[in-house]
């Protein structure tokens, strides 16, 4: 994706800038603390689509949040 192309960009939220994270898969406002996604190079800028994001983490897939997958992690050993 062109770095032009984000410069234009804003929050739909808060009209704030956005940054690109360094794997490049999303768009970050660091006001909202929302990761918006990159799908096939096209920035998804719909709310319903926003991840949340912190400074140290990655985002974390809604499905993720909703399943309580992210929580903790499974035993590999566990039937």
């Amino acid at each position: 994706m062109d770095t032009r192309l984000i410069e234009l960009l804003v929050c739909p939220l808060c009209k704030g800038p956005l940054h690109r994270l360094p794997q490049g898969q999303s768009l970050i406002c660091t006001a909202d603390h929302l990761a918006y996604p990159i799908r096939d190079g096209i920035p998804v800028m719909l709310e319903s689509e926003a991840q949340p994001w912190e400074e140290h983490d990655d985002p974390i897939p809604n499905a993720a949040l909703l399943t309580g997958a992210a929580s903790a992690p499974q035993d590999a050993g566990a039937p």
